[in-house]
């Protein structure tokens, strides 16, 4: 079996149990498993291949639990650039309709080479658009060339404006089409095994876009299969006001009623998550996609997210759509994911919001730290995709996906000199050196191994402009 030694890091954060951060550490893969960790001195030194980590540090790679990968295509897009949520769906809806299985294929590949040139390692994917023959397969055949591991979600939409949905009507899909081709999805491509490359899950849309049958049969079929399953829930205020509207309760109680919540479910935003829905959430393990780049951009507002974290939730790390954040950096997620925190604690505090001020006034424990932020998105993202067994964590045992950055860059200068783990956090966000996917070393020195990045730009930006101007925007 081939063998892979990260050799001489300047500091490895694990994020085991103990949080340990191990300094002139080594790690030692076998195969696709992370076979020892600690002391240079004490593992081997040598390897079938041997990365020099000398002035890096090494974090578990990143896990992204939320995204919908076509909006690559649709990035700043004019129509998208000022509008909170709805009327950014309904400008960006009619450009969707023109997708092919070609730009879901190419698209895929670029929102994944932006993720693992920032040190993700495993993404999910929210699909739930399938027009002119698009399939989920054509994301997955996509996911497999660039060598990502990846959650592929079956999304769909099946209630149009016509009955008082938020999607035009010639973009939805029948109820008994959608759950037929779930079926196939999970019977062709799911993989429940240790270590696995690829999972399904089963993901209508939203409140607003699909049926209350369709959620309660597709939470019983995934439930018959045992995987898992995902939906948007309390984005903004807009989003709690259609639930009110149209089915007379709030999110938690729509999601509650419809067998929406357990273990095996996750939500993605939950800005406007209630007390009882933080409470319903904690007491049944119901994980949160925590998306703040998206959230700020779509003007959604600021996620309990401490208060869901204290309360036993589980929260991961995601970068939402790229039409909603316009860039896939999860590293850079976590960033925001702290300094978000951090101001809506600020705006909480009695002594700023009442205009008082103090000298000397502290306000107590930073509402989320460095590597608060970082735990979310390695052993948070990975609970809450249900892999907290195989990622997440750099543990003899686990699976060898890694990140390595180099910390002798200028963003980092005078930051890493004195903890280089928070200066992951705190300074520039940077990109990898280094990632590693299951063994194999896919980000070699700053640069893609598995797919040429120039050809797939090129190609990406003209099937951009092609999409855009086949619908007149």
């Amino acid at each position: 079996m081939a063998t892979l030694l990260i050799k001489r890091a300047q500091v490895v954060a694990t994020m085991n149990d103990a949080q340990q951060e191990l300094t002139d550490a080594s790690i030692f893969i076998r195969d696709h498993v992370i076979e020892a960790v600690g002391s240079s001195d004490s593992l081997p030194d040598t390897a079938d291949r041997v990365i020099d980590a000398r002035g890096h540090v090494v974090i578990p790679g990143l896990i992204n639990t939320h995204h919908h990968m076509v909006q690559s295509l649709t990035k700043a897009v004019p129509v998208s650039q000022n509008a909170e949520l709805f009327a950014w769906l309904k400008g960006l809806y009619p450009i969707w309709a023109g997708l092919t299985p070609e730009m879901v294929r190419v698209s895929t590949q670029v929102a994944m080479a932006e993720l693992l040139l920032s040190g993700c390692t495993t993404t999910s994917d929210h699909l739930y658009i399938y027009p002119n023959g698009v399939r989920l397969d054509d994301s997955i055949d996509g996911a497999r060339a660039i060598g990502m591991r990846f959650v592929a979600t079956r999304g769909s939409m099946s209630v149009g404006e016509s009955q008082g949905g938020l999607p035009p009507d010639h973009v939805v899909e029948k109820e008994d089409v959608i759950l037929k081709d779930t079926q196939r999805l999970i019977e062709t491509y799911h993989d429940d095994s240790f270590g696995a490359m690829l999972n399904v899950s089963v993901a209508p849309c939203s409140p607003f876009s699909v049926s209350q049958d369709l959620m309660r049969v597709s939470a019983e079929l995934a439930r018959s299969y045992g995987v898992r399953l995902h939906t948007h829930l309390a984005e903004n205020d807009h989003d709690l006001a259609y639930s009110q509207a149209h089915f007379n309760c709030t999110p938690t109680r729509y999601a509650a009623d419809l067998g929406w919540v357990g273990e095996d479910v996750w939500h993605a935003h939950c800005v406007k998550l209630d007390d009882e829905g933080i409470s319903l959430f904690a007491a049944t393990r119901t994980g949160v996609a925590h998306c703040p780049c998206s959230n700020m951009r779509l003007a959604s507002g600021i996620a309990p997210i401490r208060k869901m974290v204290d309360a036993g939730v589980p929260v991961g790390l995601g970068v939402d759509g790229s039409a909603s954040n316009d860039a896939a950096h999860l590293l850079n997620e976590a960033r925001q994911a702290m300094l978000l925190a951090r101001v809506g604690r600020a705006m909480q505090a009695p002594e700023i919001r009442d205009g008082r001020t103090f000298l000397g006034c502290d306000l107590g424990p930073a509402e989320m730290t460095p590597r608060d932020a970082l735990r979310l998105g390695t052993r948070g993202s990975a609970t809450v995709l249900g892999r907290a067994r195989d990622i997440g964590q750099i543990t003899p045992g686990y699976c060898a996906d890694l990140a390595l950055f180099k910390m002798d860059s200028l963003g980092f200068a005078g930051g890493a000199v004195h903890d280089p783990v928070g200066a992951l956090l705190l300074c520039a966000s940077a990109q990898a050196n280094h990632v590693v996917v299951n063994g194999h070393v896919v980000v070699d020195t700053g640069h893609l191994t598995t797919v040429d990045l120039p050809v797939l730009v090129e190609q990406h930006n003209r099937l951009a402009v092609q999409l855009v101007r086949s619908a007149g925007a």
